[in-house]
């Protein structure tokens, strides 16, 4: 494993695109991709596992459904019993039809707010933290793929201009 890195700058995203394609083909490892806006195929290009936040998100959701059903009998039923309406106070079955929008909303809100967090902790994106971007020029119109070096830059270098690198550069790895 080496600590360098050559950053390949690309001015397209389909160049780029077709770069990580040719890059992985010729068994480069490629470390990281900046890109300004979502490049659609990227992740599949660089062989990307898929996410699991669909999973995370059913989770979190069965966890605010209970936490409504719970809020709502303990709040409705045990705690402050009220006739309202004419519905009985003493069971929360009879009462469900009523508590639907507040279960469902409970739901979307939990699962909402905990894949949010579940996101910056996965991603590592914690409050006050510096830009790990190589380029500022990749938050505007350029993208960077850096692909690890092991003794061969000059063939890589020579190979990821053959790709459409408009500029590279050597630097350590983050």
């Amino acid at each position: 494993m080496s600590n360098k890195v050559i950053q390949a700058m690309y001015d397209d995203d389909d160049v780029l695109l077709k770069a990580v394609k040719e890059t992985r083909e010729a068994n480069h490892h490629i470390e990281e991709v900046f890109t300004p806006f979502p490049v659609h195929g990227l992740e599949k290009a660089m062989g990307m596992k898929g996410t699991r936040i669909a999973i995370a998100a059913f989770i979190y959701g069965l966890t605010g459904l209970g936490f409504a059903i719970w809020m709502m009998n303990y709040m409705m039923i045990e705690d402050w019993p009220q006739n309202i309406g004419g519905k009985p106070n003493f069971s929360y079955v009879e009462n469900m039809p009523a508590f639907v929008p507040i279960m469902f909303e409970l739901t979307v809100f939990f699962a909402a707010h905990l894949m949010v967090i579940t996101f910056y902790m996965r991603s590592k994106i914690w409050p006050f933290q510096k830009a790990s971007n190589p380029d500022p020029r990749t938050t505007d119109d350029k993208f960077v793929m850096e692909v690890e070096l092991s003794g061969n830059e000059s063939e890589l270098s020579d190979f990821l201009k053959k790709t459409g690198a408009i500029e590279l550069k050597v630097a350590d790895k983050a």
